[in-house]
């Protein structure tokens, strides 16, 4: 009978231990995840499968530009801007909760101490104290897995959120490239605009002493004076774009904006030359590619840890210490207690909670796939969009330059023929807002260029190189 019953009594622990591979979570179903193309559309380079490498070093991929008021700025906005300081201590926070999530895998010690006044059976109505101070233990065995499936997903999380780190570094660093290449392409405007206004200006002061002199009319001199207003009004809308991006960088530096600014400066910055056939390779530096992956196998480890909730717990306990009425004989050896205890909890009913708390943990699961490749595709798109943007813009880039040395040419005969009284001043007027409308469009297709340098930088994780060194 005593058989019997102790078999009995192992019948529970007997079936958890053998439906402990239910709490291993489900797989992740790879045909899910976007079909890898066989090169990049816009560039050849043929697509190998790769391990995440978002922890490979980066480098200063900025000083390929080779200006140093932008190597100064990328120092100062790793140094002070906000959103970097954020992620960081959002990373440390992560850390922070793996530690805290794996203590619970280790033995749990504490020390207690108390006093009670009041009456007990034997004592009849008599008050009694009664002093106790002692020690206590208690472990929980893992017997499937939920503790250390509890800080692998821990693990996973702050894995995450150091590639969100990275990720936020590398979309600051982009910002600062691209609003300062913006700024000085702004320089480059203004000072043809102002070149403008100054032949304008030229051209109304010889027009007016014509006018004088009776040789012309007033609707020509009417003419001249409005382009030269006008130019001069278009310089003055570019200097405020101008002020405003420099704002811009000074948040992004972290620096106060009435007090930052960018001197203005000849620009003799070097616009990289991406080489045909990037590989899809590079992509696996991405560190949001990296961040959603992780969160994915994070949410897998969570499923598994709600599974664990249907099987039993093991807790080991132990305690010691001494009690007494009297505080002068707390601590003789008669006044001495201890106990040792083994508790195995198995949840039979509880209205759905479990079964709910699965179903979430899967629903996640599902959703952090969804993300992933979601992800997976956004990279990309972004690098196909960037690639297309290089090329379109070093066609359209040559194209301007035609048209700027044909305006230039056209400005410089229309004033030659003006001058010996072949076309009026209409003509003249025209072929110069045309060179001027040429040159500012060449200017804002180069700024565009390094812009979309920098868009590719972004959108492979890095530069396009994929060996070691200082730029990989």
């Amino acid at each position: 009978m005593k058989s019997y019953l102790r078999k009995f009594s192992l019948m529970p622990l007997a079936a958890a231990l053998i439906l402990a591979g239910c709490a291993t979570p489900p797989a992740i179903d790879a045909s899910k995840f976007p079909a890898p193309p066989a090169a990049f559309k816009e560039a050849g380079g043929h697509w190998i499968a790769a391990a995440p490498a978002d922890a490979q070093p980066r480098g200063d991929w900025w000083k390929t530009f080779g200006d140093p008021v932008l190597d100064e700025l990328m120092s100062h906005a790793m140094e002070r801007n906000d959103r970097i300081q954020v992620a960081a201590a959002r990373l440390a926070q992560a850390k922070a909760l793996v530690r805290q999530t794996d203590a619970q895998r280790s033995p749990q010690i504490g020390a207690s101490a108390g006093a009670a006044r009041g009456t007990q059976p034997q004592t009849g109505t008599l008050p009694l104290t009664l002093l106790n101070a002692g020690a206590n233990l208690s472990y929980e065995v893992d017997l499937f897995g939920k503790l250390s499936r509890a800080t692998d997903a821990a693990q996973l999380d702050a894995q995450a959120r150091e590639a969100q780190q990275r990720s936020t570094q590398l979309l600051v660093q982009a910002e600062v490239a691209q609003i300062y290449f913006a700024l000085r392409s702004l320089d480059i405007e203004v000072d043809i605009v102002n070149d403008t206004a100054a032949a304008y200006r030229e051209s109304l002061r010889l027009i007016e002493a014509r006018f004088s002199a009776g040789d012309v009319a007033e609707l020509e001199v009417a003419r001249v004076r409005t382009e030269a207003a006008a130019t001069e009004s278009d310089a003055l809308a570019v200097q405020g774009q101008r002020a405003r991006f420099e704002h811009a960088l000074a948040v992004l530096v972290g620096e106060v904006a009435s007090t930052f600014s960018v001197t203005r400066t000849d620009w003799n910055a070097t616009l990289p030359n991406i080489p045909a056939g990037v590989p899809s390779t590079v992509l696996a530096r991405r560190p949001d590619v990296a961040a959603s992956q992780r969160q994915l196998l994070a949410a897998q480890a969570r499923v598994g840890v709600a599974q664990s909730a249907w099987f039993p717990d093991l807790q080991l306990t132990a305690a010691g210490g001494y009690a007494s009425p009297e505080l002068s004989d707390l601590f003789k050896w008669s006044a001495r207690s201890w106990g040792i205890g083994t508790l195995l909890s198995l949840p039979i009913f509880d209205g759905g909670r479990r079964n709910a708390g699965v179903q979430a943990a899967k629903a996640d699961m599902d959703g952090a796939l969804a993300t992933y490749r979601e992800q997976v595709l956004v990279a990309f798109k972004d690098v196909e969009d960037q690639l297309s943007a290089l090329r379109l813009l070093g066609e359209q880039a040559r194209a301007e330059s035609t048209a700027v040395s044909s305006a230039s040419r056209a400005t410089a005969l229309s004033n030659s023929r003006y001058r010996n009284g072949y076309i009026g001043q209409f003509e003249l007027l025209d072929a110069q807002r045309s060179e001027l409308r040429n040159r500012r469009e060449a200017a804002r297709v180069n700024a565009a260029q390094y812009r979309a340098t920098v868009g590719l930088i972004r959108a492979l994780g890095g530069t396009w190189d994929t060996g070691k060194g200082a730029n990989s």
